[in-house]
């Protein structure tokens, strides 16, 4: 019962943050929407910090999963960065949300080292990911550089669109990206 209250809290939690970030995240609010008393959020999650590492981590977890699941054929590779794109459209789609660690790192210098240590780790993930996708120049430093230039333009890109309220700025963006050679 107490792994399935926590999951609960997690699933209560995320989008909140997406929405609204990790400092407008109340334990009053999150204790509310779950039915529980906040110092039952407590229980599970002594700390906002620990609440905030968890959901960070929990998001990653969710994204490995989905890079495992990508195609890695050289001959699949529009596919495989069609698909990659859309993990950064579909918060867009539920209710104008961010990339959970996108929001987070907006906020970076207010998070508890633990937080900032996920959210490092999740953009070293993704470039990581992009840096071996990503069709190899001339040298290593090159492609990574690529890689990380299309990671911040993706979380622009949402960022933008989020903005706006328009998911077709997130669209117009990644098109863009296709046709200066961003994304392959």
């Amino acid at each position: 019962m107490a792994t399935d209250m926590k999951q609960v809290i997690l699933d209560a939690a995320r989008p909140m943050v997406q929405a609204r970030g990790y400092n407008a995240l109340s334990f009053r609010d999150l204790a509310a929407a779950v039915g529980i008393k906040s110092a039952s959020i407590h229980y599970h999650f002594p700390t906002k910090g620990d609440l905030g590492a968890a959901l960070a981590r929990a998001y990653i977890e969710d994204l490995v999963a989905v890079l495992d699941s990508l195609p890695t054929a050289p001959e699949s590779r529009s596919e495989t960065f069609r698909l990659y794109t859309d993990i950064f459209r579909q918060p867009l789609m539920r209710d104008n949300r961010m990339c959970l660690c996108g929001i987070l790192a907006a906020e970076y210098r207010d998070l508890p080292l633990e937080v900032q240590t996920e959210v490092t780790r999740f953009a070293d993930l993704n470039i990581a990911w992009l840096t071996q996708m990503l069709p190899a120049p001339a040298d290593d430093a090159a492609r990574r550089a690529k890689a990380l230039a299309l990671f911040a333009a993706l979380e622009g890109a949402q960022l933008i669109a989020r903005g706006r309220g328009d998911i077709a700025s997130y669209d117009e963006a990644v098109e863009a990206y296709r046709v200066v050679g961003l994304i392959p």
